[in-house]
């Protein structure tokens, strides 16, 4: 797939997933602008050094300045995939309003001013786009949410989001998709679940692959998808 002289939007691109997916955006000749909320975030990011990889200070995407500042930097925005997210397991009768709002505005809020950002961008370039945001198993699979209703109800809001968004701008050449992982491999997921079979769970290289397609020129057709990306849990 072929990204050389597309900007790619990616929020959350310093996180594990987000590592994994600008990577395979550099590698496709993208040049991938990632939100920073803290200095230590850049001196950890593998990318940091690549000529086509750009930290941009924003502060936080809850923000609708902070995310104006991000894509006033971008020349001509081609994709934006959202990623920026928070996770948090609770019963709702020990789940508090600001907690419940936490959710929200981690990952709900965020993706909508992103979203909104993105077409808004997309709109003045006169070319299309791409939209790829990420949703959860349990916004598909609501019974898996039990223990984690607010961050269950915050997906599943990210979900009806991307499908309602992709009707809405389909005329104007922006795709708009989601994916929705299961637990994903990594070291964190690791720690917190020893005892699990590992090999069942999509690894971040796998769930990347799946993003940078729908983001991609190659994606001409796919809209309104929210991905399962489970591997074989």
């Amino acid at each position: 797939m072929d990204f050389r002289d597309r900007h790619v939007v990616v929020t959350g691109g310093t996180g594990v997933l987000g590592t994994a997916v600008v990577g395979v955006l550099l590698e496709a000749g993208a040049t991938c602008h990632v939100p920073c909320l803290e200095q230590a975030e850049t001196k950890r990011f593998p990318h940091r050094a690549h000529p086509r990889a750009r930290l941009v200070a924003t502060g936080t995407l809850t923000e609708e300045a902070a995310v104006a500042r991000l894509y006033d930097a971008v020349p001509t925005l081609w994709a934006s995939i959202h990623l920026v997210g928070g996770f948090a397991m609770s019963p709702v009768a020990e789940t508090d309003k600001a907690a419940l709002m936490q959710q929200v505005d981690t990952n709900l809020v965020t993706c909508f001013l992103c979203c909104r950002a993105a077409v808004r961008a997309m709109a003045r370039g006169k070319a299309g786009g791409r939209i790829v945001n990420v949703a959860a198993r349990p916004a598909l699979e609501w019974r898996a949410g039990a223990g984690m209703a607010a961050y269950a109800a915050s997906k599943a809001a990210v979900a009806a989001l991307t499908v309602a968004l992709a009707e809405e701008v389909a005329n104007d050449g922006i795709l708009v998709n989601a994916v929705a992982p299961s637990i994903m491999d990594t070291p964190t997921n690791r720690k917190a679940m020893p005892k699990a079979d590992h090999a069942l769970w999509p690894k971040v290289e796998e769930v990347a692959a799946t993003i940078l397609f729908l983001a991609s020129p190659d994606n001409r057709v796919t809209r309104g998808a929210v991905t399962p990306v489970y591997g074989r849990t």
